[in-house]
């Protein structure tokens, strides 16, 4: 499997895949290539559009033989079976397909002025790479060149050139560093956050050798999974209503009955993933999962890559420690990891923790969403 290192190179990483969860890789495998673009070839099963599915392009197969036949597909949006399976796409409602041409690798699409519409970053730059994916490949594209009601444009698209053709390939290439996690400040130790961190241990939030008496990351993110879990206000502060409830609280419990063996679940309306081991929760961390625009659609998956560092191509960003299950949605690291649900759809953990749930969990590895307990 490609993926790419620090400097933009690629990266092999080899995993053992059982059969139940290869046909999650073939979409992965698709949708995200780093060394060379996959084209898409019409053929009798109609034409491939790409839509998004979390943080990656997901492909589907339409009716269709030609590029036209592609982009007014594109343009028509995912079906309302597939939005219940998790598909998004970027285009704004009512964009008009002007004309498209293919002649010597580039495709020339002219689409009406609602396509640069919004104020969102992430929004266009999904779109973009929606519309770029699908051509490519067909006919022989290899560039693509977009044109709003007849003009190029530029500067609509954040980091995306559009004067001029563009590639897959280029958005396929990494333009950023990995980020890094920002400088903890270490506070002081208190005897009352050590006593609270071994409490914490003990119900599996936080893990052995984590009590040092200090208020940093890894603790933070420890109460506030421990709130959430709890239902209490999600500050990740040790409060009043916190302290209190640390005395009597039990270690969480999964809440469905699973095989022996590694599998995880994911409670959309409490925020928390449990990380289960032989039925019995060995521990409870904090997640932000799809907002109501994308939401992380509830049902049974399984991981079928572990991928230390994922590039992202429509939103163009990295997903460190990423363990996708289902298309382009998967556990990851980010920087931004709020008390509610914020992604594209993805289970975003944050830097005290994503490292820990990547190590523990293995390629195959049951993951269940549930939208309410």
């Amino acid at each position: 499997m490609a993926t790419v290192d620090r400097r933009g190179a690629t990266r092999i990483v080899r995993t053992f895949i059982p059969l139940a969860a290869r046909a999650g890789l073939v979409a992965l495998v698709v949708s995200f290539t780093v060394g060379g673009v996959a084209f898409a070839q019409p053929g009798a099963s109609g034409v491939s559009v790409y839509f998004l599915r979390g943080e990656q392009l997901a492909r589907v197969s339409r009716p269709g033989a030609t590029p036209a036949d592609a982009a007014r597909q594109l343009l028509a949006g995912p079906t309302r079976a597939e939005s219940k399976l998790g598909y998004r796409t970027y285009v704004p409602a009512g964009t008009r397909l002007r004309s498209v041409t293919v002649a010597n690798g580039l495709a020339t699409v002219d689409v009406s002025g609602g396509f640069t519409s919004g104020r969102s970053a992430d929004d266009r730059l999904a779109r973009i790479s929606q519309l770029v994916r699908t051509l490519t490949g067909l006919q022989g594209a290899t560039e693509v060149q977009l044109l709003i009601d007849g003009k190029t444009v530029d500067g609509a698209f954040p980091g995306i050139p559009t004067a001029a053709p563009i590639t897959f390939r280029y958005l396929q290439t990494p333009n950023i560093p990995v980020p890094k996690p920002p400088a903890e400040r270490r506070l002081p130790p208190d005897a009352k956050v050590k006593a609270a961190q071994t409490k914490l241990i003990a119900l599996g939030y936080l893990l052995r050798g984590d009590a040092d008496g200090r208020l940093g990351p890894t603790t933070q993110e420890g109460i506030l999974a421990f709130q959430k879990w709890e239902r209490l206000e999600r500050t990740s502060a040790l409060d009043v209503a916190t302290t209190a409830r640390l005395d009597t609280a039990e270690q969480p419990t999964p809440l469905t009955h699973g095989a022996s063996g590694k599998r995880a679940e994911i409670l959309l309306d409490r925020q928390i993933a449990l990380l289960i081991d032989n039925n019995r929760v060995v521990r409870t961390i904090a997640v932000s999962t799809g907002k109501p625009s994308t939401p992380t659609p509830p049902g049974d998956y399984r991981v079928y890559a572990k991928i230390p560092r994922w590039w992202s191509v429509p939103f163009r960003e990295w997903l460190p420690w990423a363990l996708p299950f289902v298309g382009g949605i998967a556990f990851h690291e980010f920087l931004e990891v709020p008390a509610f649900p914020a992604s594209h759809g993805c289970v975003r953990q944050s830097t005290a923790i994503a490292h820990w749930t990547y190590d523990f969990a293995e390629v195959g590895m049951p993951v269940k969403v549930i939208a309410s307990t």
